[in-house]
């Protein structure tokens, strides 16, 4: 494994756990202040619901269903010819998935803060977006890696001898 893997996995779940900390510090839950006016807000959520609001609400169950991902994750990671943007990547989905299963597993709930409001989407944080990042990123390397990959060679079809004597137009 890379050092790079591990630096990026550390930072995602060290910006995660403060940009929490301070939003669970300095809002009440559901409070809402303007960052980007009509665009952007941050609202504190303490989401008991699996990732962006989805899949149920026991925090153990969902603990463990992130780890089984994460694990699953780092099967693949093992076996695939590991680049620096597969280091990246991999170092972003793991550090987001610890940082929620950190809340999940000493809050009970995760908190989210990040919200778009005009768009409807829903209420989010630092470790759902690197988890979001790390699985893009994997996409295009798996996309850029097909892409270079050479075809099958196809094999060119050669004739087939004839049994049947040759015979010239000419001959009866």
């Amino acid at each position: 494994m890379s050092f790079v893997f591990f630096v990026v996995a550390a930072l995602v779940v060290g910006l995660d756990q403060l940009t929490k900390h301070a939003i669970a510090t300095q809002f009440l839950p559901d409070e809402s202040r303007i960052v980007v006016p009509h665009v952007l807000w941050l609202t504190y959520v303490q989401n008991h619901r699996g990732a962006f609001g989805m899949f149920g609400s026991h925090p153990l169950l969902l603990a463990g269903f992130a780890l089984a991902v994460v694990l699953v994750f780092y099967y693949w990671y093992r076996q695939d010819g590991a680049t620096m943007l597969t280091h990246i990547a991999f170092g972003l989905i793991l550090g987001g998935a610890v940082g929620n299963i950190l809340d999940r597993v000493r809050l009970g709930y995760v908190v989210d803060f990040i919200d778009f409001k005009t768009i409807g989407y829903p209420v989010f944080n630092i470790a759902d977006s690197s988890i979001t990042i790390g699985v893009v990123l994997l996409l295009l390397r798996i996309l850029v890696h097909e892409r270079r990959r050479e075809p099958d060679a196809v094999p060119v079809a050669e004739p087939v001898p004839s049994s049947l004597p040759e015979h010239s137009p000419a001959e009866p």
